[in-house]
């Protein structure tokens, strides 16, 4: 089984825009492309809209509610006809892992949406698109991010970090929840978790602990929605150095006095920012070659997208 994504189509390059044009992603077409199974959505055009056409914008009525109008005519209301093609749309994507949005739009924006009052006054960019808004509210857990903010590494990182522990999540249970399953997976994304929020691990770590006291298929929610809320957390150079000395310390006992300075020596050069966290992830996994640990070496830190992606770089 292949990563599903949601995506917006333009985002793909189909030139569904407003403006007769796309806002083609080279990361999404061509890096993420062979990993993932896109699943292309134009929310404006699914409503009858033609391309290019006039443009649209989020605005408020008098009781402060959202419509998505057109802009040169706010008498022409989409609202209803999107809320509806929402409504249809949303079952069929419960099995993506991820969904990758185009900024800025007013029916597929996350966030800073330009919102206007009920006289036509810019309110500023508070508004979130009103399809995207839907689908975050029907799936809380679901990896969402902007095309525009993928330029910028370290949400790029994140998100694509967040996509791959999502669909791991998701084929774990896909036979079935167990907390026996559940125990596994947790065991395996202590330290990527760590990585992001020292809060949430030790917050799981107690959800898990306690997962006799929940219904299966709350848990399985439960996890979900909490996990995807820890690693939405960046993982800052602080955070991964605590995580690299904690997996040192598996390791104190098979290394020489030499290679534990070697290995310490280069946990610090990353944590200065001299190197990149792959330095020493590289160096643990050379002596974890040389001295097993089954449990260490399960861990989704050292792996938690595809290499080739060269995110860690």
């Amino acid at each position: 089984m292949t990563i599903k994504l949601g995506i917006s189509a333009c985002v793909l390059g189909d030139k569904v825009r407003y403006d007769g044009g796309h806002k083609a992603s080279a990361f999404c077409l061509q890096q993420l492309a062979p990993l993932v199974e896109y699943v292309p959505v134009c929310p404006e055009m699914a409503i009858g809209m033609s391309a290019p056409r006039p443009a649209i914008r989020l605005q408020l009525d008098d009781e402060h509610k959202v419509h998505l109008v057109q802009s040169n005519n706010t008498t022409v209301d989409h609202t209803n006809a999107m809320l509806a093609f929402t409504e249809a749309k949303l079952p069929q994507l419960a099995t993506l892992s991820g969904y990758i949005v185009c900024a800025k739009s007013p029916s597929c924006g996350m966030e800073r949406v330009r919102l206007f009052d009920a006289k036509g006054q810019q309110l500023g960019k508070l508004g979130v698109g009103l399809y995207t808004r839907q689908l975050m509210h029907a799936y809380p857990w679901l990896p969402v991010e902007e095309d525009g903010r993928l330029f910028d590494p370290a949400l790029k990182e994140n998100f694509i970090c967040r996509v791959f522990s999502c669909y791991d999540y998701q084929q774990t249970m896909q036979d079935g929840f167990s907390v026996g399953k559940l125990v596994a997976f947790h065991s395996r994304y202590k330290f990527l978790v760590m990585a992001h929020s020292p809060v949430a691990y030790r917050e799981l770590g107690r959800l898990v602990a306690q997962a006799k006291l929940f219904a299966p298929q709350e848990l399985q929610q439960r996890y979900l929605l909490d996990l995807m809320q820890a690693l939405k957390n960046i993982a800052t150079r602080k955070q991964h150095t605590n995580v690299l000395q904690h997996l040192q310390g598996f390791l104190k006992h098979g290394l020489t006095a030499e290679a534990k300075q070697e290995l310490s020596e280069l946990i610090h050069r990353y944590r200065q920012g001299f190197v990149p966290l792959l330095a020493p992830l590289t160096l643990l996994q050379h002596h974890l070659k040389q001295q097993p640990n089954a449990y260490v070496s399960n861990q989704r830190y050292f792996d938690p997208y595809p290499e080739n992606l060269g995110l860690r770089a």
